[in-house]
């Protein structure tokens, strides 16, 4: 089972990680290499924290979300930070997937509890599909992913979770908020768990098709409103569950799924071709938790995550793909076809076309309002070529083809360097760490917040602590 799997990774990763701190001689504290400034400005420096929710739609200074993992996040034209569920602690101090939407205003620095519950395990309350009510509520869930559209609607979809019986499994549910009404609406999908995916003829839309219940996948919205779909951990035509490389559209307006891109069965390899030229043949390799982005012409970005490398092992990948709407083509522009490689870091702050972040997966990207593609941490290969919780900053210039690293360690496991909370410094850094959630504000600052990984006194555990990064 897949959630077996991932508690075995996380035990025999934490236990290596322990280990591997203790010969690394961190008992003192991360060594701080940035080129940029971090602030630690909301939450806790330390794990394990329960929520503190207040009273619903009150803004409040002690209010803070609970430690947690897997969320999913927007921001609104107001410049308005929003956090929806993950696999966290609610207010009695408990831990399991919650349904609660919080949003942070980075001018009073306060949070406030939005919907959804304060405790964790709940279900779906799906009302009638495509109207909205005051009682609808995604269920409780984790892993899923979202978009923000142009008229500040919030959509999520999927994930791992409860549905409208109680009961938990892989959903394929979609669903939109309006914060002006404070209501949810049931867009398309299952109210129930495990779907299989109906393809119906690629490239064709048609109101039967639908992509099958899923974890782990990544998002995109183009210019045009749609937003897009790609790959995840779920179910394929067939009904088997595995990795998938699919790549799907959904139109708002006509409330249509299309099959784009990629394979209607689980565990395909990925096909690279040339690098740096496109083909009609290429695609990228099955994989859950990569990170994405979409650039100002609307061509769609996607790096890493855990997944299928060329010839069909499975690994962690730090490829990095671009997709043309226009064209129906990918292209491999940077990384490796091979899982599992170590990161080849250069000089702090310097660009080099032979820089490359390693493999990794459940990192968090931004972009930036100059078209530069940022990435911070994850789990996954550092410079030693052994893997483990990654601190790492990263950027992405699509104009030089050239990563430069900007922050963080180029080894695993190290511990935040918080400094004085809401004053940005060089020597304060997060602390290394994996499915955490991120926005960038309308300045660029970049936003980051929560996940699994190494807090102020190198314990492992949730984390609360919100941070911004001045470029």
């Amino acid at each position: 089972m897949k959630s077996a799997r991932n508690l075995g990774i996380l035990v025999f990763s934490f236990l290596a990680l322990l280990s591997a701190c203790e010969r690394s001689g961190d008992g003192g504290g991360a060594t701080p290499v940035s080129t940029v400034e971090w602030a630690w400005v909301s939450g806790s420096k330390t794990v394990n924290q329960a929520g503190t929710y207040g009273i619903k739609g009150t803004a409040a200074p002690s209010n803070v979300p609970g430690a947690r993992e897997q969320g999913v996040t927007w921001i609104d034209s107001s410049g308005t930070l929003w956090l929806f569920g993950g696999y966290a602690y609610d207010s009695t101090g408990y831990i399991g997937q919650l349904n609660d939407l919080w949003k942070f205003d980075p001018t009073t620095l306060a949070w406030t509890w939005v919907s959804g519950s304060s405790t964790y395990g709940q279900a779906g309350i799906y009302g009638m599909k495509g109207t909205a009510a005051p009682s609808n509520v995604p269920g409780a869930r984790k892993w899923a992913v979202s978009w923000l559209d142009s008229g500040s609607k919030l959509w999520l979809f999927g994930g791992l979770g409860y549905y409208e019986t109680g009961h938990f499994g892989s959903l394929n549910d979609l669903w939109k908020y309006d914060p002006a009404t404070l209501e949810w609406t049931w867009v398309s999908g299952s109210d129930t768990g495990d779907q299989i995916g109906t393809y119906g003829t690629q490239g064709t839309a048609d109101p039967s098709n639908v992509p099958g219940g899923r974890l782990g996948a990544v998002s995109w919205i183009d210019p045009q409103g749609q937003l897009w779909l790609f790959g995840g951990y779920g179910y394929d035509s067939a009904g088997t569950k595995g990795w998938l490389n699919d790549l799907w559209k959904y139109d708002p307006t006509t409330l249509e799924w299309t099959w784009v891109s990629g394979s209607s069965a689980r565990d395909q390899a990925g096909t690279y071709g040339i690098k740096g030229t496109a083909d009609p043949s290429n695609v990228p390799g099955a994989r859950e938790h990569a990170v994405t982005w979409i650039d100002s012409s609307g061509i769609l970005w996607l790096f890493g995550g855990e997944g299928l490398d060329t010839t069909g092992a499975r690994g962690d990948l730090n490829d990095l793909w671009k997709y043309d709407p226009t064209t129906l083509e990918w292209i491999w522009v940077s990384g490796s076809s091979a899982r599992d490689q170590a990161g080849a870091y250069g000089t702090l702050g310097t660009a080099d076309s032979l820089n490359v972040p390693g493999g990794r997966y459940a990192a968090v990207s931004w972009l930036d309002p100059a078209g530069k593609f940022w990435l911070f941490g994850g789990f996954g290969y550092y410079l030693a070529g052994n893997d483990g919780w990654l601190n790492d900053l990263w950027k992405y210039d699509p104009t030089t083809l050239a990563w430069t690293w900007e922050s963080g360690s180029s080894s695993h496991g190290k511990r935040g360097a918080y400094g004085t909370q809401s004053t940005a410094d060089l020597s304060n850094v997060p602390g290394g760490r994996y499915f955490s959630v991120s926005w960038i504000d309308f300045q660029g600052k970049l936003w980051l917040f929560g996940g699994y990984g190494i807090d102020s006194e190198g314990k492992g555990g949730w984390l609360n602590d919100l941070w911004r990064e001045t470029q």
